[in-house]
């Protein structure tokens, strides 16, 4: 069985140009950053951009993992470099994270 989560995380203010670089970046580095999901055994990583008026700009982050704490693990060694990126981004540009609660989960792999 898979585990799931999904987080909203509300972004510093201002940071919306390193937001977009940043996701740039793992467009134009997709084979290294697949390569790192693969290390992590994480099996989907999905971020959306949702931005409110008058109030601020969040990524709403979706991973799904046999297990979300090992892959957090080996992430948080990680010396490779779209890591080191990823890391030094989110010290940038997070404000504060936010969990969601799942409430439906439907997944055809694990049938």
């Amino acid at each position: 069985m898979n585990e799931v989560v999904c987080a909203r995380i509300r972004l510093r203010p201002g940071s919306l140009p390193l937001v977009r670089e940043w996701a740039a970046h793992i467009a134009e580095h997709k084979e290294e950053a697949l390569q790192t999901l693969s290390n992590e055994d994480v099996q989907i990583e999905t971020v959306f951009l949702e931005s409110i008026e008058n109030d601020a700009d969040y990524l709403i982050y979706y991973m799904r993992s046999p297990s979300l704490k090992k892959a957090e693990e080996i992430a948080a060694k990680s010396l490779d470099a779209i890591d080191q990126y990823h890391k030094n981004f989110k010290q940038m540009t997070w404000a504060k994270v936010s969990t969601l609660e799942l409430l439906v989960d439907l997944d055809r792999t694990n049938s």
